[in-house]
């Protein structure tokens, strides 16, 4: 995949390099998934700001501190970002949290603060970004679900539920703005190398590893490549898609 966002124009001849720079942001940003998003659109050029409850992104973004499960913090720090960086062109609503256990276990509030944060917290985002998509009739809307929003995880259906919306919040919001300029998609990553996976056990390792078509996990820079180029010009007439980066292992689903 190739190029970053481009601007209004009809491609040049002389790359991607030269496309206009877009204002993204990217909810979850301080680490794992969001922190190598917010590093594949900074490469190649754009204005990148991050939320964060605490911690930073990468070197050259701009960190702003919001609570996903507030709306007033979600509208101040949309106000600070088209402050310093201009309108919000693309969002990437990526900001989750697990809480993960059985059923027959699980409480109310483990359920419903999941939800609030995974698929509420990207209805708040979207929204208050939405007012200046449909300004400029343009805008770009990714939503980080997870292969288990549709396959299933033993454990984690509050979490599977909350990463299945996401795919019906895409394809309404769809038929809602696709004749604005705007497209919303759906990334489903499977599993990711990160400090959590390197930590398991070598024997659970190998049983995740077996279900994986690739036999490997994927870098969280190959999610997030795939992330900025459904962003992108070149993705224009992609929008309402699910987009799994799983290598192989949920196919069907």
């Amino acid at each position: 995949m190739r190029g970053p966002l481009g601007g209004g124009r009809p491609r040049s001849k002389r790359g991607p390099q030269h496309e206009h720079p877009r204002t993204v942001l990217v909810t979850g940003g301080n680490r794992g998934i969001g922190f190598a998003i917010a590093e594949s659109f900074l490469a190649q050029g754009h204005r990148v700001a991050v939320t964060a409850r605490s911690g930073e992104g990468p070197e050259g973004s701009l960190t702003v501190r919001a609570d996903i499960t507030d709306a007033a913090s979600i509208d101040a720090a949309f106000t600070q970002v088209e402050a310093e960086l201009g309108p919000v062109e693309v969002v990437v609503a990526n900001a989750g949290i697990t809480k993960d256990t059985l059923l027959m276990r699980m409480s109310e509030e483990d359920f419903t603060s999941v939800v609030d944060t995974n698929l509420t917290g990207a209805f708040r985002v979207v929204k208050r970004a939405s007012k200046g998509m449909l300004k400029a009739r343009f805008g770009r809307v990714v939503l980080v679900s997870s292969v288990v929003g549709l396959y299933g995880s033993a454990g984690q259906t509050n979490y599977s539920s909350s990463k299945a919306g996401l795919v019906g919040f895409a394809r309404s919001l769809t038929r809602e703005l696709g004749g604005r300029g705007i497209t919303a998609n759906v990334v489903a990553p499977g599993f990711i190398e990160t400090e959590m996976t390197a930590s398991l056990p070598a024997e659970q390792k190998a049983q995740y590893l077996a279900a994986i078509p690739a036999a490997r996990y994927a870098s969280a820079s190959e999610v997030a490549d795939v992330i900025r180029w459904v962003a992108s010009d070149e993705a224009g007439y992609i929008s309402g898609a699910v987009i799994p980066v799983d290598g192989g292992l949920g196919m069907g689903h």
